[in-house]
């Protein structure tokens, strides 16, 4: 009633369960502990009301990996690790924890990522260890088959930082230099080989395409790699129109909730960490190409947005 506590998220599974984030603007009020009451009698009012929905009140953060954390309780956490980007997040459990993070059919996770609005993936710290020995022993063998490495060399790449044949082409050469044993001349023909193989690879691609029956209208559209071209082709997508009319979530990939239960969406340039936002720019700057949309018109709107209030924008 004071606006000391504000409710900034809810998440539910009606009569079943719900996640509550709640903030304190007062240093001196435990946000959680006056939602819940003396020995619960705020709170049981209205799980009663509800015919019994439990109710996990939470301290809302504007830290992601914070909030989410706190999001999955009761379950411990181990490492968040985000991907602000892709909008994604992995979590690390301990193994006695997992079945608690996911919950009966995946209610607490599911849960979770409503209340944060995330991707979360969750796995046990063997299976992360797993995850990445299996990550470097593939970057390892990509840069030994593509630039003729011997294995040591390889994974002193990998050791480094380096997880594809773009870094390793189009870096500064200063950052190649701090390998162990790697000279000019070495960095030099570590980056040709890189080029050499990309231009074989795009090369590749952009023939596939074409033997697919893609127009030249969507190759010579800014935005797109050959790669992506050629999985758009696969996927029908052969003109800048088909482009056009695709929604950024069949380019990006996104998630369905039907019934309570969200079901995942894969997207034709999901593989190439292609983000909702990058997919949305992209098949806008298609329409406008195409004449069927008024450049002038879409200033006019961001103007008219960045004159609104936050509370205008949210209405």
């Amino acid at each position: 009633y004071d606006g000391i506590i504000e409710i900034k998220a809810v998440a539910r599974d009606p009569g079943s369960r719900a996640k509550i984030a709640v903030i304190s603007y007062d240093g001196s009020i435990d946000p959680v502990g006056a939602c819940v009451g003396m020995r619960g009698s705020r709170v049981q009012a209205v799980v009663n009301e509800l015919q019994g929905e439990k109710i996990d009140i939470i301290p809302w953060n504007e830290d992601q990996p914070t909030f989410l954390v706190n999001a999955l309780q009761p379950a411990e956490v181990s490492k968040v690790v985000l991907d602000e980007e892709a909008g994604k997040i992995e979590v690390v459990v301990p193994e006695e924890q997992l079945s608690l993070a996911i919950g009966r059919r995946g209610q607490n996770v599911r849960l979770a990522s409503q209340l944060t609005g995330l991707d979360i993936d969750i796995m046990t710290e063997e299976q992360e260890s797993a995850r990445r020995q299996a990550e470097f022993e593939l970057r390892t063998k990509l840069f030994m088959d593509n630039l003729d490495l011997d294995e040591f060399f390889a994974q002193l790449l990998v050791s480094e930082g380096f997880t594809n044949l773009e870094e390793v082409a189009y870096v500064e050469v200063d950052e190649l230099l701090v390998i162990d044993g790697v000279d000019e001349d070495t960095a030099s023909e570590l980056q040709a080989r890189a080029r050499d193989v990309l231009e074989a690879q795009n090369k590749a691609a952009l023939d596939a395409a074409r033997a697919l029956g893609v127009d030249d209208t969507l190759i010579e559209f800014e935005g797109l790699t050959p790669q992506m071209i050629e999985a758009l082709a696969k996927d029908d997508v052969k003109t800048l129109e088909d482009f056009a009319t695709c929604a950024d979530w069949e380019l990006a990939g996104g998630w369905t909730t039907v019934n309570g239960e969200r079901t995942k969406d894969d997207g034709t340039l999901e593989p190439f960490d292609m983000s909702l936002e990058e997919a949305q720019k992209l098949i806008m700057t298609a329409r406008v190409l195409l004449g069927w949309v008024d450049p002038t018109e879409l200033e006019a709107d961001n103007v008219d947005e960045d004159d609104l209030t936050d509370d205008e924008a949210e209405a």
